[in-house]
């Protein structure tokens, strides 16, 4: 819940004048109110935008909340579900995300699906096990054939605006894991072929180093994002 409109215009319209390396996909989540301009702002541009959640019906007496063919009818291919502060401040379950993963895909919208355990798990050991349960009950039902709309993203909730970063090494062993998962409920070649994001305080100083790990292959970005100097350091890290 960042930037007004003339704030959001401003950022896009800076980011759209950077040059983006043809070999690295960037995209952008502005908020519900300036989902249309950043649509239309970023027509010709190579950068996606992305909206940050979608309820699961497809219209009706749901007050407030926005469907899969709005999103579509102002320009908007992809969403954000099952963030973790979606998870924890407006208690979204692994089963009602199952049910806007279905209506996205239904949609042939993309899916970028967020998980990831908080600090109590990791603490007891648990981090492995609600990862997978994660997975399996949000995201599993899915078929083989859906997998090309669907990107992954690792969020350690305890390093997200904390300061915190799991370690390179750490993101390795989770993506790694991830990655076995998928292998071992669909096939190893959807789990080589899925892109798995590591959202959690990734800055210009450490982007480099975590990206550089086998099976982290970009990230989901927050607070950094809010500045096209930070965010652009970032994406150059890929390069």
């Amino acid at each position: 819940m960042n930037c007004d409109l003339a704030e959001t215009e401003a950022l896009l319209n800076d980011l759209n004048n950077r040059s983006i390396p043809e070999s690295t996909q960037v995209m952008v989540a502005p908020t519900y109110t300036n989902l249309m301009a950043a649509s239309k702002l970023l027509k010709d541009s190579s950068i996606i935008v992305a909206a940050q959640n979608m309820h699961q019906s497809e219209n009706g007496a749901f007050t407030g909340e926005i469907s899969a063919a709005m999103l579509q009818s102002v320009g908007i291919s992809h969403v954000i579900l099952g963030h973790s502060e979606r998870r924890a401040y407006f208690h979204e379950t692994n089963a009602l995300l199952a049910e806007k993963v279905t209506t996205a895909l239904k949609h042939n919208m993309r899916v970028i699906f967020c998980f990831g355990e908080e600090l109590v798990d990791r603490q007891h050991g648990r981090e492995f096990d609600v990862v997978k349960d994660q997975l399996k009950y949000g995201l599993f039902h899915v078929s083989e054939g859906d997998w090309k709309n669907i990107i992954l993203a690792y969020e350690p909730v305890w390093a997200i605006g904390t300061g915190e970063t799991a370690s390179p090494e750490q993101a390795q062993e989770m993506h790694n894991f991830i990655r076995k998962t998928l292998s071992e409920n669909y096939s190893e070649s959807i789990a080589e072929e899925v892109s798995i994001l590591y959202g959690g305080s990734v800055k210009p100083g450490n982007a480099a180093e975590i990206f550089g790990k086998a099976d982290v292959d970009g990230g989901l970005i927050g607070g950094a994002s809010l500045d096209a100097d930070s965010f652009m350091a970032i994406v150059n890290a890929f390069t």
